[in-house]
């Protein structure tokens, strides 16, 4: 399964920002910290996020496709989370609603254009 996801970024102390106030909601914080590089999660917990200037030494660029779900607990975080994200610099992607078959999700994107979601799956009825 994973173990982690990576994001470039062009900004790390904008993107920081950014993602310690998504990884708070969460529940998570800064877990390993260099500097170029920073990691939120959870020894032993569940996947983590990172968060680098490429190691290349290019830009950083958007995955075309690419995308991390941010799993919430309830309908609520979903909405906290999408909002958090809009007010540290995110950009929509889609408000939170329902999509189909169990699926409630809220779409945007962090400061340097990668795509995320919150999402929640809903035990059928």
């Amino acid at each position: 399964m994973i173990g982690y996801v990576t994001l470039g970024t062009n900004d790390l102390p904008r993107a920081a920002k950014f993602y310690d106030a998504l990884c708070g909601e969460l529940g998570v914080g800064r877990m390993m910290e260099f500097e170029t590089f920073i990691a939120w999660g959870e020894h032993g917990g569940g996947a983590g996020i990172g968060l680098t200037k490429p190691f290349d030494g290019n830009s950083a660029t958007v995955g075309n496709g690419v995308m991390v779900a941010l799993e919430a607990k309830d309908e609520a975080q979903v909405q906290r989370l999408y909002d958090i994200a809009l007010a540290n610099g995110g950009t929509d992607e889609g408000a939170p609603g329902d999509r189909g078959g169990g699926f409630y999700a809220g779409y945007f994107r962090d400061p340097d254009g990668n795509k995320l979601n919150a999402f929640l799956m809903k035990a059928p009825e």
